[in-house]
């Protein structure tokens, strides 16, 4: 109950990264479940983007977390804390990725275990969630056709929002290749297929809110073993 108040009151007072990771470095570290739930979402569509798996996914933004806490004193605003978080995030994903594919055996199918999205909102019909569900898998499952490097790219740019600075940050690549990547991966996709989406790209790619309280669940869980070992 305190948690959810401290997140209500945040949400209200706008309360900006720099402020909350100040008063987790100053001792409240139950307030660092702000940063987890403000950015699940980014980091779930980022990571997945990259790896393919839900579960893996969950799983590397545990981690993504886990380190960025570990090395919230170094974090020196050269760049958003978003940015250097979602860099954290897609530097763990891209290590496990490198680890899958020199495990994974020739001929191995790399998506196992929970692939889909959900997609549902209790605001619209029965008719309209299934044409919202259905447009979306069309979306998905262009995007994750697209290479890996322009995936990435039209994830942070036209489903995420960001800037091209800040993905070019994020992935430590320069602006023109951000735009030489956006604009490749937007030819890739069927010109139909994307404008139809067209805005409704943010909404038919959600982050569930059973599967955010799970990440939060696991990143305080070992955070709190991480402690227990240090003590």
């Amino acid at each position: 109950m305190e948690t959810l108040e401290i997140l209500t009151r945040a949400k209200v007072e706008g309360w900006s990264d720099e402020y909350v990771v100040d008063r987790v470095l100053a001792g409240e570290t139950a307030l660092y479940e702000i940063i987890v739930r403000r950015y699940n979402q980014r980091l779930y569509r980022v990571v997945r983007a990259i790896l393919r798996d839900d579960a893996e996914t969950e799983d590397v933004m545990q981690d993504a977390y886990v380190r960025a806490y570990q090395h919230l004193r170094q974090f020196e605003a050269r760049s958003s804390f978003s940015t250097w978080l979602t860099r954290i995030a897609i530097n763990e994903a891209l290590a496990r990725l490198r680890r899958r594919n020199r495990l994974q055996p020739l001929g191995d199918d790399s998506e196992n275990g929970e692939t889909g999205v959900t997609f549902f909102s209790e605001s619209l019909n029965p008719e309209e969630n299934a044409s919202k569900a259905e447009l979306g898998r069309m979306l998905e499952s262009a995007m994750l056709a697209l290479p890996e490097q322009y995936r990435l790219v039209l994830v942070m740019r036209d489903v995420e929002g960001l800037s091209t600075r800040e993905t070019a940050d994020a992935l430590d690549i320069t602006e023109e290749n951000v735009k030489m990547r956006l604009h490749r991966g937007r030819a890739m996709m069927r010109k139909g297929l994307y404008e139809r989406v067209g805005s409704a790209a943010k909404d038919a790619l959600p982050f569930m809110g059973a599967r955010c309280d799970r990440v939060v669940e696991g990143v305080f869980r070992r955070l709190s073993a991480d402690a227990s070992i240090h003590d």
